[in-house]
């Protein structure tokens, strides 16, 4: 089945493929720069402010710090930079060195890991785990969905952490260990769980039949490509639709987004026609709408969509549409509340500036944030004693409801 659909349009990823994680950031295409401002701070006009108490600072520091000695130029300048980036207060808006950026695009290529699996974010300024993968060590050690990482190896994490570092101090080869002191969300204690890292490869989608109702695990809007994913997309409809059943559920949970125009593609295939999936917003309050161009290949079923707090950019769009439009029943728990794009600027010495510069809309013009995620109709929680002991109440709900 082939859709009117631009795919050459915004490859907006909700979520950027690390080598132990997916980090709960959103990315519009990148571009290389020819305004370096990296290599020299004296880039100073009329319109920016008075830099001279930075330079006293930074003179007080090179004549009287006991170890001024220990620190080069390049990490005064890129620490500078930092405290910039971080004055805007968004965790989405990062700076990374030329080692933190060829770190990034490494790791974004292809869907093989090693690591532990599993997806960091920030909440409320700290980094915590916003999913563990399916079939990963992390899950399989005991890490959940909103885990706040306290330390690694024993090695404090503290409240404003760059989540690069914090990346850098868990990933590892296959097969070496890593202990993470983490706070379960709702206990009062911490537990410190060893984790063997491993290989990780993780299909975007698998599709399986479950007492005749299709199911399709959406893990997530990313793939080597996005022609890739819709390729697999597809084939995944044809597989419900081939079987002949007029039941779904599309399981979100832990999905923590990708390519934008995958959460548009796969709502087309839920909608008649002409309806608002999506609004995007940029600083100075200009919006974008974008619609389902026909009926697709499952607006004859009945839906359950099922979510977490660890659904998040892209899965959030595609939940909240299906809901606003009254086309699917939402189970589970709040989503992450992940409504914004960022671009990548690079720069000539390797260094990159990854800028928030859109805001996500649900179709009635409300943000998607921390304080306004998607809801469940069906709220069922997800204990961890329910993990422990292999239950899934969300799922045996929505089995209930098309049942």
């Amino acid at each position: 089945m082939e859709k009117e659909r631009n795919l050459g349009t915004t490859k907006t990823l909700g979520m950027i493929v690390l080598a132990i994680c997916m980090l709960s950031i959103g990315y519009t295409a990148g571009k290389l720069t020819n305004f370096d401002p990296i290599n020299s701070l004296e880039n100073i006009t009329s319109n920016k402010p008075d830099l001279n108490l930075f330079w006293s600072v930074w003179d007080v520091m090179e004549s009287q710090f006991v170890n001024a000695e220990n620190v080069s130029i390049e990490d005064k300048k890129y620490g500078a930079i930092k405290g910039l980036v971080n004055s805007y207060d968004d965790s989405a808006t990062t700076f990374l060195t030329p080692e933190e950026t060829k770190s990034f695009q490494s790791s974004n290529e292809g869907k093989y890991f090693e690591g532990i699996g599993a997806e960091l974010g920030y909440e409320d300024g700290y980094v915590v785990i916003i999913t563990p993968l399916d079939g990963s060590p992390a899950k399989a050690a005991g890490i959940r969905p909103r885990d706040v990482i306290l330390s690694v190896d024993d090695e404090k994490v503290s409240k404003g952490d760059n989540i690069y570092t914090v990346v850098e101090m868990i990933r590892g080869k296959s097969g070496s260990k890593v202990t993470l002191e983490v706070l379960h969300k709702g206990d009062m204690g911490t537990a410190k769980i060893e984790i063997t890292r491993g290989e990780i490869t993780v299909p975007s989608m698998t599709v399986e039949f479950i007492e005749g109702i299709g199911y399709i695990d959406l893990a997530r809007f990313t793939d080597t490509t996005y022609l890739t994913w819709v390729n697999n997309w597809e084939q995944a409809v044809q597989k419900v639709t081939d079987n002949g059943t007029k039941k779904l559920i599309l399981d979100l949970r832990s999905n923590p987004g990708g390519f934008f125009d995958a959460a548009i593609y796969a709502a087309d295939d839920f909608l008649p026609g002409s309806e608002v999936i999506s609004i995007q917003e940029d600083g100075n309050g200009k919006r974008q709408e974008f619609k389902s161009k026909k009926g697709g290949a499952l607006t004859d079923m009945r839906i359950v969509v099922l979510v977490d707090g660890g659904s998040a950019s892209a899965s959030e769009i595609l939940a909240g549409a299906l809901k606003h439009h009254k086309v699917a029943k939402i189970v589970g728990e709040s989503t992450y509340g992940k409504g914004t794009a960022q671009s990548i600027e690079g720069f000539s010495d390797g260094s990159s500036l990854h800028v928030t510069v859109y805001k996500w809309l649900l179709p009635d013009g409300t943000w998607i944030n921390p304080e306004n995620p998607i809801t469940p109709e069906y709220k069922v929680e997800f204990s961890n004693e329910d993990f422990q002991a292999g239950r899934d109440p969300q799922l045996d709900k929505a089995i209930e409801l098309l049942k």
